[in-house]
């Protein structure tokens, strides 16, 4: 399916509407890619039956690709109903011979790890017959969720992460993403409530992934944040200090062995914040930033572990790693839980992948004026310093319907996209919503007002 330019949202940038059905959840990555060999966009995403196509389309696991020069969108299922969830969601991969992987889990509901692979290079029109990871034997039936696609040139390896054994970080690896084994785990500990650490990753593509990760989930725990990287077969601590060795094949270690980016109870500006999440990852030569979600001031106290559904005040951070040590600082306020029986979920944000000093966030509250709106707006947030300070513009306004889950897509640096969905949401399994961004070849030096598609 094909879909034309939606309407002009200030004078300056179109919002060009990707895929007229999908969402996605933000533990799988790469969920959007450009492919600089033939200038276009790919994102995968998740229909759901509330929206265009209704149950027929429900579930169907898709791939947009999106030509930025005309604003026009082509839609290819992967695979038809499989469960309408948005945790779902494909994760991409270009491989050196140009064709793409992509690869996707149910939400804790079977045990397989699936992926296709395109037919041709650089043409995401035709696949390959599915194929599936089955971990039954390994996670002792427990299901499998997530998938995360990196590959490290310099072992011509591709890694998946996925939350499987024990609920925990596991890896699954292979040299051109069409064959799998098990690499081992990340993490372990005592599971408590419904799953262990939730983890972000972010690889150079050469020789190393950094990652961050929680204790657990934060309606179940208090979480820390935690960060270490993977190079020569071992996980280290942000110091370099070696974690696990060998890597592949472990049985993991405590998250706690890392270097503890948040520590749950930490105040800043006087406020008390607790049960962190990781939002997102990014990276630059040796220079990392990341955003964490948090409560604030939860009425019931920092130690406060078991699930409430009333939690009304989140904050987003912004945390930089400048290759020696971490520095924490206040991004914005979130605003409630997004979801009734979800009282930690936000709207979550994004760091620019070719800019660390840019953000993109989605909120009910403008950052820069303390309002309150009717709905969730996405907003660009620049810092020169270090994360110190802010300076915010709004990308979309008088919304309405919510702007959530924001990303600015990585693959080609000479071209500035940022995806997000917007509609409804009852649940991640219940939505309403659309696939739309902001794409553009920046003004050398800019990379912050995108263009029309001419």
């Amino acid at each position: 399916m094909k879909h034309a330019n939606l309407p002009l949202i200030n004078r300056t940038a179109f919002t060009v509407r990707i895929n007229d059905n999908g969402a996605w959840c933000w533990f799988q990555d790469e969920r959007a890619l450009i492919d600089p060999a033939n200038n276009t966009l790919l994102v995968g995403s998740v229909a759901a039956p509330e929206g265009p196509g209704g149950a027929d389309r429900g579930g169907n696991i898709e791939v947009a690709v999106l030509d930025p020069a005309t604003g026009h969108s082509q839609v290819h299922v992967l695979h038809e109903r499989l469960e309408s969830d948005d945790h779902n969601a494909p994760a991409l991969l270009i491989r050196p011979d140009g064709r793409y992987v992509a690869m996707y889990a149910r939400h804790k509901t079977d045990n397989y790890s699936r992926w296709r692979v395109s037919v041709r290079p650089h043409d995401a029109s035709e696949w390959e017959p599915e194929q599936v990871f089955d971990w039954t034997e390994l996670a002792d039936g427990r299901g499998a969720t997530y998938s995360n696609l990196h590959r490290l040139d310099a072992e011509s390896r591709v890694y998946n992460f996925v939350r499987a054994v024990n609920d925990d970080p596991t890896m699954l690896a292979d040299d051109d993403g069409s064959t799998w084994r098990y690499g081992g785990k990340l993490f372990t500990r005592p599971k408590v409530g419904y799953v262990n650490g939730y983890t972000r990753y972010w690889g150079n593509g050469v020789d190393r992934i950094d990652l961050i990760t929680t204790d657990h989930h934060p309606r179940d725990f208090n979480n820390s944040i935690y960060h270490g990287f993977i190079r020569d077969d071992a996980l280290h601590d942000a110091e370099g200090r070696v974690a696990s060795k060998p890597l592949l094949g472990s049985a993991g270690v405590n998250q706690d062995t890392l270097t503890t980016v948040f520590r749950a109870g930490t105040e800043i500006d006087g406020d008390v914040l607790t049960h962190a999440w990781t939002a997102d990852l990014r990276g630059q030569g040796n220079q990392l930033a990341a955003i964490i979600s948090c409560r604030a001031n939860d009425v019931n106290g920092p130690l406060q572990r078991q699930q409430r559904l009333d939690v009304d005040d989140h904050r987003l951070l912004y945390a930089r790693f400048d290759g020696t040590e971490w520095a924490l600082h206040p991004l914005a306020v979130a605003g409630p839980g997004l979801l009734p029986h979800e009282q930690d979920y936000t709207g979550l944000g994004a760091v620019d992948p070719n800019n660390l000093d840019q953000v993109y966030i989605s909120t009910p509250v403008h950052p820069g004026t303390g309002e309150a709106t009717d709905h969730y707006e996405i907003y660009r947030g620049q810092t020169s310093a270090g994360g110190a300070s802010w300076s915010w513009s709004a990308v979309t306004g008088g919304s309405h319907s919510d702007n959530l889950r924001p990303l600015v897509v990585p693959g080609d640096p000479s071209v500035h996209a940022v995806l997000w969905f917007r509609g409804s949401m009852a649940s991640s399994q219940a939505y309403t919503a659309e696939v739309v961004g902001q794409v553009s070849r920046p003004e050398a030096g800019d990379g912050t007002n995108p263009q029309p598609p001419s």
